[in-house]
């Protein structure tokens, strides 16, 4: 084979990979949740991937690499409407580049989109209505999303910075744009009924752990699509190390939040167990490919600890996020992104500082962004069930089906 073919091979494994995420997300989801609204979160999770990929394809793309002119200030463009089909003297032109065919990197980069808006789910599970959370994640994954995307991968002014602005996979631009968006969106719905008494946070356990650990299993072998296909090829020497990199930030993670959790507690933690792993995969996936073993081990171990006191802050701000997707994506999201500067190949005050304007910038947008979208749907159309609704569980009032019939239903 030649180096197209093997190169563009790989990246469409490795967007089946990403694509596979998606059922690990859901999984996830619905094992930390209540079994009472398992429909509601499934039917979320099918709209995102439906939708951000048609979304993706007729405005998304075309945002997100909008082809900045150099005197262009890199902030925001727009391609054209739908996928344009690349064309050389009227003939399509499948040497899109070295690597890989357009319309791979359509595909391939469709899936990172859909992600933000699945990390929003899992924050705002058992409360918020439907209809505002279909609006909500038209226009975040239409149009937010790629705006921001644009301004690294984009060629947008991050990318022209002296020093640029470095996120190999998306510690920032996928995962922290999702989480931001989830903080936003938790302030704004309040907790779920029994979730805080007298100030305390109470224990809402979800109902099905072993489901909850197959998704984070899932989770972390799509991760090596998600990380090692953003190489862009399939040079052997990167790609193996990416994916070294990733399980090992992701080992020290999980390792790191049991042991903390376990010595405060005094008991096995299963749940932060799994999120530690999933800290330490989306902090090292802003530079994966720069950072050796021991390098990514320490991120891993930092992001492990990030995930317990984040979860800690989270409760006494009576903040109510069933899934931890804030400690996950926003906490360790950061984390990773600014680790860039601090180690690894890159390190240096001056990577750092480009670093921290990157968390800056996207904390901004995706903060004023969501907010403005959350309130007005909160004025207009309102975003929570009522409690009657909240009681019965979201399956039987929103979708008039529950997912378990044939057991009995407990809050």
């Amino acid at each position: 084979m030649n180096t197209l073919t093997t190169n563009n091979l790989w990246m469409m494994l490795c967007t089946a990979l990403v694509f596979l995420m998606h059922l690990g997300f859901t999984f996830l989801e619905i094992g930390l949740t209540r079994q009472k609204n398992t429909m509601n979160i499934l039917f979320k999770n099918i709209f995102i991937i439906t939708t951000g990929l048609l979304l993706y394809c007729l405005v998304g793309f075309s945002f997100m690499y909008p082809g900045f002119s150099k005197d262009a200030l890199g902030i925001i463009g727009f391609a054209g409407w739908g996928l344009q089909a690349p064309l050389a003297d009227g003939v399509l032109d499948l040497s899109y580049n070295e690597n890989y065919t357009y319309w791979t990197d359509f595909l391939f980069q469709g899936m990172f989109a859909a992600t933000a808006a699945t990390i929003v789910s899992g924050a705002v599970a058992e409360r918020m209505k439907l209809e505002p959370f279909i609006l909500f994640t038209i226009l975040y994954v239409g149009c937010i999303y790629p705006i921001a995307g644009s301004w690294k991968w984009g060629d947008g002014f991050l990318n022209r910075l002296e020093t640029p602005f470095y996120d190999f996979a998306g510690s920032t631009l996928v995962h922290s744009v999702g989480g931001w968006a989830a903080l936003v969106a938790v302030w704004l719905l309040g907790p779920r009924i029994g979730k805080f008494k007298n100030g305390k946070s109470m224990a809402i356990p979800g109902h099905n752990l072993p489901m909850a650990t197959a998704g984070v299993l899932l989770l972390w072998f799509g991760w090596f699509g998600f990380n090692g296909g953003s190489v862009l090829s399939a040079d052997p020497s990167k790609t193996s190390l990416t994916l070294v990199t990733t399980s090992l930030a992701a080992a020290s993670g999980g390792l790191v939040a049991f042991l903390i959790t376990t010595f405060r507690y005094k008991y096995y933690d299963l749940p932060m167990f799994l999120n530690g792993i999933l800290g330490g995969l989306v902090a090292i996936t802003a530079g994966a490919d720069v950072m050796s073993p021991s390098e990514a081990i320490a991120i891993g171990a930092v992001a492990g600890g990030l995930i317990v006191m984040a979860v800690l802050l989270i409760d006494s701000l009576q903040l109510d996020d069933p899934v931890g997707a804030i400690a996950v994506h926003l906490i360790c999201g950061v984390w990773g992104t600014l680790a860039v500067g601090i180690v690894g190949d890159l390190a240096s005050w001056k990577q750092f500082t480009s670093q921290l304007l990157g968390v800056a910038s996207y904390a901004l947008v995706c903060i004023v962004s969501s907010f403005a979208i959350l309130k007005l749907l909160k004025i207009v159309i309102g975003l929570r069930v009522s409690e009657k609704e909240e009681r019965e569980g979201l399956d039987k009032n929103e979708h008039g089906i529950n997912a378990y019939p044939e057991f009995r239903l407990n809050d």
